[in-house]
């Protein structure tokens, strides 16, 4: 490709040519060389031949240098004007007949060119392009050109420079900067089109180049992105899609405890199950309890499971009444029997959990108003609820003390013991406790509570002239004595002072007997309004019936007396 200034060996220019010279190209002396050569001129610098190229997309010779008369081309066919090649009159086309530049001798330096006679600067020994069918015409002397008019619109594609990107006009990732080839022109093989290109910056001409290693880097960089992508992806189907990790059988045969406490979500279980060894994962767990159509009813409680259990082994387990470790308080039950039952779940020698209730019972969390009442036989009596507790070998009695007492002071909260005493003329919810207890320890059937209810009340009027506000109850003086007995003799009953012989004493004993359930104590806040008064077990076991005085009592009375035999 010839190359602009290219200096001494450059290819003569001829005048004699008929293209060139006054006679050609409206009489501008070289104003469009034909193709197959190029116009030269000793070395310019590269900002003055073509402008600002970096600025308007595409060149625009001679800016701010003197004007030049219309080609030819634009005279006579202005279809044709502003591209970058034109054709010649009569159709003949030097470059398309093969037609090969000549030698030319470098112009002599022109007075307003300074740089005339200068070596070139660039791109000596380049072929040259400018004798392909598609080269471009040269630039012209600063001091013969001209702001070249703006082009007219054709429906012919202006390619790259004219708003269509290069990179999408044909150009491969491969093709050189111009800049190192000198303006005006690329050097190359005569297969790639010559096309005007933007300048660089600094005004060494051509366009940008597309560097082979920043697609590279930028490949890099796509297929590390896909690729963890794809890894994290997998992460997460696995994790979100994939099997849990499992255990598969119904274990080692090696026996563990499990507490699972109240309230406790799939989750919550997972995690101690996990923890003490029974199951390999609690995600494995979570999903064999939803599949489960009585995943959703595990209670809570103490449960002897095995380690290394599948899932769905560990659900089922959990489930059956035969893994249950836990302690049942029935309703009523009183506390010295409570203390006994703790002390073998627990596997500690007898009267072990009788003795921290008595050493430790206000530092197990009873609410204040459950503190320092005279006379009291044990200050935890009541707040033992009726449930079921988790109680293992291993854990303390203190423990367990504490779960009985934290679920009863839930319930009684939950119930409005505390504000619902004043309303039945009692002193505070101790008192309403107490006769929940009392209704509980002599009620056969929950239908009987609000009518015993009703009878403690009753007998606690200052009106009651009937048993001049003695409660006159059995269970009471069992509860001191520690028994359960129907027939009691009246001179033991009724000479025995202790506190808690409401035979002897008017009024509530000094406390609870007992633990009483939610029946008992809804009972006691919501008692009958038939007068009841009295009330016999007429078959000396479940059957209970009430009388509003003494004669209906008495022939009660009767009745029990013919059913036990007396």
């Amino acid at each position: 490709m010839t190359e602009y200034g290219r200096g001494p060996g450059s290819e003569p220019w001829h005048p004699e040519d008929p293209l060139y010279g006054d006679g050609g190209w409206g009489g501008q002396q070289a104003q469009q060389p034909p193709y197959g050569g190029q116009q030269h001129y000793p070395e310019q610098p590269q900002q003055s031949q073509y402008g600002d190229w970096d600025q308007g997309g595409q060149a625009a010779y001679g800016h701010g240098q003197q004007p030049y008369q219309q080609p030819y081309d634009e005279q006579h066919h202005p279809q044709h004007a502003g591209q970058g090649q034109h054709e010649y009159q009569g159709g003949w086309d030097p470059g398309a007949h093969g037609h090969q530049a000549q030698p030319q001798m470098p112009y002599p330096a022109d007075p307003a060119d300074p740089y005339g006679n200068h070596p070139g600067a660039y791109g000596a020994d380049q072929a040259d392009f400018y004798g392909t069918p598609d080269a471009y015409p040269p630039p012209e002397p600063p001091a013969r050109r001209r702001t070249e008019p703006e082009p007219r619109e054709t429906d012919w594609d202006p390619g790259p420079d004219q708003g269509e990107h290069a990179f999408f006009a044909g150009g491969g990732d491969d093709e050189d900067d111009d800049s190192g080839d000198g303006p005006g022109g690329r050097a190359g093989n005569g297969d790639r089109r010559g096309r005007s290109g933007r300048g660089a910056k600094g005004g060494k001409g051509g366009r940008k180049r597309r560097s082979g290693c920043a697609c590279l880097v930028v490949m890099l960089v796509l297929g590390g992105g896909v690729g963890g992508v794809g890894y994290f992806g997998y992460q997460f189907y696995q994790n979100r899609f994939g099997a849990a990790p499992d255990f598969a059988g119904s274990g080692n045969g090696e026996e563990v405890t499990v507490t699972i406490p109240k309230g406790a979500s799939g989750s919550t279980i997972g995690q101690e199950l996990k923890r003490k060894g029974v199951v390999k994962s609690v995600d494995a767990f979570v999903a064999a309890q939803q599949s489960n159509p009585q995943g959703n009813s595990i209670q809570d409680g103490v449960y002897t499971l095995q380690k290394e259990m599948s899932a769905e082994s560990a659900v089922e387990l959990l489930l059956s009444p035969e893994s249950r470790s836990n302690l049942i308080i029935a309703e009523g039950k009183r506390n010295a029997a409570v203390y006994e039952l703790i002390d073998k779940r627990l596997e500690v020698a007898k009267g072990t959990t009788a003795k921290v209730a008595k050493t430790e019972w206000k530092s197990l969390g009873l609410p204040d108003w459950a503190m320092n009442h005279k006379n009291v036989k044990d200050p935890l009596e009541g707040f033992l609820y009726p449930s079921s507790y988790s109680a293992a070998k291993g854990q303390k009695p203190e423990d367990v003390l504490k779960q009985m007492v934290a679920r009863a002071g839930e319930q009684y909260e939950k119930i409005g013991l505390e504000k619902k005493a004043e309303g039945l003329g009692l002193d505070g919810p101790w008192e309403l406790l107490t006769v929940a207890s009392l209704v509980q320890a002599e009620g056969k059937t929950h239908d009987d509570f609000r009518m015993m209810s009703e009878v403690v009340y009753n007998r606690l009027k200052p009106s009651n002239t009937e048993t001049n506000q003695k409660l006159q109850f059995d269970s009471t003086f069992n509860y001191l004595k520690g028994q359960s007995k129907i027939d009691i003799g009246e001179s033991e009953i009724n000479s025995n002072p202790d506190p808690y012989n409401t035979y002897y004493h008017k009024g509530l004993p000094p406390g609870p007997i007992g633990n009483p359930g939610e029946d008992a104590l809804k009972a006691a806040l919501d008692p009958t309004d038939d007068g009841w008064i009295y009330f016999v077990a007429t078959d000396g076991v479940s059957k209970t019936e009430f009388a509003t005085n003494h004669d209906e009592f008495l022939q009660l009375k009767e009745k029990f007396n013919a059913s036990s035999g007396n």
